[in-house]
């Protein structure tokens, strides 16, 4: 006959004298411990830190400073576009070093055509004896025509060449009016995200003394568990609970007597199976 059902599992857990004594030292040490810094928290002087002092200085909040709708408005929303570019074009194309590069230009030709081409053109002219002649006229005339001519064509090229340079002043300005107000929007969100840090930190710290105690208090309760830890430890398998060996008994008495009631003749299934249950029970109880 076997006997069905389950079984549990009893864990006894046995502490050596020794270590038992040097558990009850090791708390009695801890306590010590925890009674001189309990009250002692080194989060009690952290200082809270200002955000506003940190990210803008002393005497400074954000409501000191412009909103970024106020700065979009200024930099980009009513920003006139054609008239800075006019502004850029005359300050590039008609500033002072353009008229002092034109005016040392027309000094120089003054001084050549004055020391160098009329000289030689008098000397060409006396030696024709034409000086007295309506031609030397007109011939100073044309050489002054053409004084102006240079100097006209040197400051057209000069400011020619400088309408590069006013657009890329023009482009520079209008980058620079956007980049401001992204700058500016990103600084905003540098400081909401500082001063949620911040105030984040501030009451961990916070929190952190408050609970110092407990703190402590949490090393103690682990040194009072650290015994369970360690030891000797002895296992032993229980039997079936008596309800368990009943049911169990029962069930395979049950089986085997209807099992045997079909290798008898003129015995029923269901009478074989009454008798073997009754006769399992019986020996699950013995």
């Amino acid at each position: 006959m076997s006997h069905g059902g389950g079984s549990s599992t009893n864990t006894v857990v046995e502490i050596p004298e020794y270590l038992r004594s040097a558990h009850q030292q090791f708390i009695a040490d801890i306590r010590s411990e925890v009674a001189a810094t309990r009250n002692a928290s080194p989060y009690s002087d952290y200082p809270v830190i200002d955000v506003d002092v940190a990210f803008f200085g002393t005497g400074y909040i954000l409501k000191s400073f412009p909103p970024l709708y106020d700065m979009y408005g200024k930099f980009m929303a009513g920003l006139d576009v054609e008239a800075l570019f006019k502004q850029e074009f005359k300050d590039t194309v008609d500033n002072d070093i353009i008229t002092d590069l034109v005016h040392s230009q027309a000094t120089e030709l003054s001084n050549d055509l004055e020391n160098e081409v009329i000289p030689r053109y008098e000397t060409g002219m006396r030696d024709i004896n034409a000086v007295m002649s309506g031609t030397f006229v007109i011939g100073k005339a044309m050489l002054e025509r053409k004084r102006i001519q240079e100097l006209s064509k040197f400051s057209a090229e000069l400011k020619y060449r400088m309408i590069p340079v006013a657009v890329d002043r023009w482009k520079t300005i209008l980058e620079w009016n956007k980049q401001l107000v992204i700058t500016y929007s990103e600084i905003i969100k540098l400081y909401f995200s500082a001063a949620i840090d911040i105030d984040s930190h501030n009451y961990e710290m916070k929190a952190k003394n408050i609970l110092w105690p407990f703190t402590v208090l949490d090393f103690e309760r682990a040194a009072i568990g650290a015994a369970t830890v360690g030891g000797n430890t002895r296992t032993e398998v229980a039997g079936a609970s008596t309800a368990q060996r009943m049911i169990g008994g029962a069930m395979s008495g049950a089986a085997m007597g209807g099992m045997a009631a079909g290798a008898i003749t003129g015995l029923s299934a269901a009478t074989g199976m009454i008798g073997g249950g009754v006769l399992g029970l019986a020996s699950a109880l013995l």
